[in-house]
């Protein structure tokens, strides 16, 4: 009988399996056939690969009731940044690959994202209203600066007077720092800065490839004084992993200037149930009982709920303890007390040419 070997932690990266997507037939898993013996530091190294997305649109749309947009732009699929806890890791699947190193190393970039924008835009039928960018995966992630796809997507918003909301978790941000101070006069932008941690070893193995957290505060600093609207959210809250940051989190990130702050109770959907339990009894063993019984605690006794209104915060006394902690912290704080509403009644699509002038 041959023995199934666990799966060791790649430098690196966040996920420590590669497990099949739901909706593949087969599966496959490392064994021991006593013929080689082969330690993690004899593996080939794990590359990331860039592969063009083919797609035919850039916006997509949502009916939810739990985000205050209902478009976005990804300009990839998947995300080098790693971060274990990703909901968007799942979506790897209906691309026939795993939701684990796959979601990681496996990228897909969308070549003529802003090509494809800027038909959308020009069209009749097109009614403005905030674009968020980089929701599912980090648009400022670390191949963004090679591909440039985010700051061609920021010229046609720009060009338009298009407003756009961003969330992300990299200093890459302040790159394009010349359009967003451009646009934050107009009131066409706001961003939003992911924290999820103050705990530089746990932030190591949890989002390996991220900026630092003291980083990312950095960032929300050199927003702010720059004019740009900048928030916090901290996110996702994991019981009994992260959620003890909670207020630090709150505190740093308004003494760096920030207005506005949000957070999200960590959500396990379809794969990614079992990729986070995986990392959690490989890195931290003797939290990994107490961290998913407050997790079951907060969802119904499950891990996981895919119903509006509940998936962003879930419920029970575990639950309306972290949502009461953070009404307290930005009461405190003095945060969300300013609108941020970005102004759609600039947006205009700009002249191009062959298109005939108008009279008056």
């Amino acid at each position: 009988m041959v023995d199934t070997l666990p799966n060791i932690p790649k430098k690196g990266r966040g996920a420590v399996g590669n497990p099949a997507g739901r909706f593949e037939t087969e599966s496959t898993v490392s064994c021991d056939d006593g013929w080689d013996n082969f330690g993690d530091d004899d593996a080939p190294v794990l590359r990331t690969t860039l592969t063009p997305d083919a797609t035919r649109t850039v916006i997509t749309r949502n009916k939810s009731p739990d985000v205050p947009f209902d478009r976005s732009i990804n300009p990839y699929r998947g995300c080098e940044h790693g971060c274990v806890y990703c909901f968007a890791r799942p979506t790897h699947s209906y691309l026939g690959l795993s939701p684990g190193l796959d979601f990681e190393s496996r990228l897909f970039f969308k070549r003529d994202a802003a090509a494809l924008l800027e038909k959308e835009l020009r069209r009749p039928s097109y009614r403005c209203a905030t674009i968020a960018l980089g929701v599912n995966t980090d648009a400022y992630q670390p191949v963004e600066r090679e591909l440039k796809l985010t700051r061609s997507i920021l010229e046609v918003l720009s060009a338009f007077n298009h407003p756009v909301a961003i969330i992300t978790k990299s200093a890459g941000i302040l790159r394009d720092m010349d359009l967003l101070a451009a646009m934050a006069e107009k009131k066409l932008v706001h961003v939003m800065i992911s924290v999820t941690t103050l705990d530089a070893d746990l932030h190591r193995r949890m989002e390996p490839r991220a900026p630092r957290p003291s980083r990312r505060l950095e960032v929300i600093r050199t927003l702010t004084e720059a004019g740009i609207p900048a928030g916090v959210l901290a996110a996702p809250m994991i019981p009994g992993l992260t959620d003890q940051d909670l207020e630090s989190i709150l505190e740093t990130a308004a003494a760096a200037g920030a207005h506005q702050a949000g957070y999200i109770l960590m959500r396990l959907p379809h794969e990614l149930k079992d990729l986070f339990l995986e990392w959690l009894g490989t890195h931290y063993p003797d939290r990994a009982g107490r961290v998913e019984s407050l997790l079951r605690q907060c969802r119904g006794g499950g891990l996981n709920h895919a119903e509006f209104g509940r998936r962003m915060r879930g419920d029970g006394v575990y639950a309306d303890l972290l949502s009461h902690r953070f009404k307290v912290a930005i009461d405190r704080l003095e945060l969300n007390r300013r609108e941020f509403d970005l102004d759609s009644s600039l947006f205009k699509p700009p002249t191009k040419a062959g298109d005939q002038l108008a009279l008056f």
